[in-house]
C-alpha cells in the first residue's frame, strides 16, 4: 500500500490515506473479510496427468496445484483465520478445520501425493462437493472454500448443481476457484461454479505460480475487504477488557472524527469492531459487533446520519501482540473505513 499522506489530529486520532492496491499479505493493510477458509483439492486420476497448458509436459496438474496453494498459503495475512485442507476423489482430510497455522498448512500441502495412478480413478466432482458440505456447515460464518481442480467431472451429480445446492443451504460461504484446467470443458465447469456468486474469485494456478502480483491479488480479493481508491482508517478508539463502553479519550477522538466526516460529501462509512484473542470466537464476534454499534451510536448522536454508516463486528484481532497487555489493548479497538 502506498501511503500518500498522514493527517494526525488531536487526541491520537490518525487518518491514513492510501491509494488503491495493497500488499495483500500484510496484516497492517488487510481488513479481514472472512473468518474461515479451506482448500478443497481435486485428487482424481486426471489431476495426475501432465498439465497441457504453458510448459506442456513439464509438470502434473496436481504438482502445479500444490505449488499454487503453497504460494497462496505463504501470503495469507496472519489475522486469526480458521483453515483446513481437504481433497476429493477420494475425499480425505489433510489438515483439520481449526485455527490456521501457516507451517501446519504447508506440511499438509506437502503431504498431497503427486505420482498416484491415473487410470481407474474417476472424477466425481459433484459428490466431492457434497461430501464437503458437512465441513462447510461447521465453518465460522464468512467462509471461503477454495476449489483447486481441472474441472473434469465424469461421475455422480453435476458439480454446478451441487454448488448451487450448497449455496442455498449455506448463505455465508463463497466458492473460489484455482483452475488447473487444460480443456475447454473443464474450464467451463469451473467458470460456471464461479458465476454462481458475485463473491467468487477465479484464477489460473499457472498465474499464481508465475506471478507474485497474481498471488497478492488473489489473497487480497479472497481474504481482505475491498477498499475504494481513497481509504481512511480511524485509530485511537480502544476498549477495556470485555467492554463496549466508550471512555472519555475515545469520545474525544470520535468528536474529532464526527467533525471531519460531516465536512465530507456523502461519505459511506464502515465501522469495524475488534477484540483481543482472549475468549471464544463466537463470544468475541458478538463483543466486536457491540463495540462497532457503540461507535456508530456515538457518531449518530454527534450528527453523522445513521444511513451513512455500517457497523461490522470483525471478531478477534491479531494485528498487535496478544501476548502482551499493551498488544491486547491495541487489538480491542474500532476502526473506520470509507468504501463504496
Amino acid at each position: 500500500m502506498k501511503l500518500t499522506r498522514l493527517i494526525v489530529l488531536t487526541v491520537a486520532l490518525v487518518f491514513a490515506w492510501a491509494t488503491a492496491g495493497f500488499a495483500a499479505h500484510s496484516p497492517e493493510t488487510c481488513v479481514k473479510r472472512i473468518d474461515s477458509f479451506n482448500y478443497l483439492v481435486d485428487y482424481s486420476g486426471s489431476m495426475m496427468m501432465n498439465y497441457k497448458g504453458g510448459d506442456a509436459g513439464k509438470t502434473s496438474k496436481i504438482a502445479l496445484a500444490k505449488q499454487a496453494i503453497d504460494r497462496v498459503n505463504a501470503a495469507v495475512p496472519d489475522l486469526g483465520y480458521s483453515g483446513g485442507l481437504y481433497t476429493f476423489a477420494p475425499y480425505m482430510e489433510f489438515v483439520e478445520q481449526s485455527t490456521w497455522d501457516r507451517a501446519q498448512m504447508a506440511e499438509g500441502i506437502a503431504a498431497i501425493e503427486s505420482d498416484l495412478d491415473v487410470f481407474g480413478r474417476f472424477t466425481p466432482m459433484g459428490p466431492g462437493l457434497a461430501d464437503h458440505d458437512a465441513v462447510i456447515k461447521s465453518m465460522a460464518p464468512k467462509a471461503a472454500v477454495i476449489i483447486v481442480s481441472d474441472g473434469e467431472a465424469n461421475r455422480g451429480v453435476d458439480p454446478v448443481e451441487e454448488a448451487k445446492a450448497i449455496y442455498a443451504a449455506n448463505p455465508d460461504v463463497c466458492f473460489h476457484i484455482i483452475s488447473v484446467a487444460d480443456s475447454a470443458e473443464g474450464q467451463q465447469t469451473l467458470e460456471e461454479i464461479a458465476a454462481l456468486s458475485s463473491c467468487a474469485v477465479l484464477v489460473k494456478a499457472s498465474d499464481l505460480v508465475a506471478s507474485d502480483a497474481a498471488v497478492d491479488k488473489f489473497v487480497g480479493d479472497v481474504f481482505c475487504m475491498p477498499m475504494t481508491e481513497e481509504v481512511i482508517v480511524l485509530r485511537g478508539v480502544n476498549f477495556a477488557f470485555d467492554s463496549s463502553e466508550l471512555d472519555a479519550a475515545a469520545r474525544a477522538v470520535l468528536d474529532e472524527a464526527a467533525a471531519h466526516v460531516k465536512s465530507m460529501d456523502n461519505p459511506k462509512l464502515v465501522l469495524l469492531g475488534y477484540t483481543d484473542s482472549v475468549g471464544t470466537d463466537a463470544y468475541n464476534l458478538g463483543l466486536s459487533q457491540r463495540r462497532a454499534n457503540a461507535v456508530k451510536a456515538y457518531l449518530v448522536n454527534a450528527g453523522v446520519p445513521a444511513s451513512d454508516m455500517i457497523a461490522r463486528g470483525m471478531g478477534k484481532s491479531f494485528r498487535y501482540d496478544n501476548a502482551t497487555e499493551e498488544g491486547r489493548f491495541m487489538n480491542r479497538r474500532c476502526e473506520l473505513t470509507f468504501e463504496e
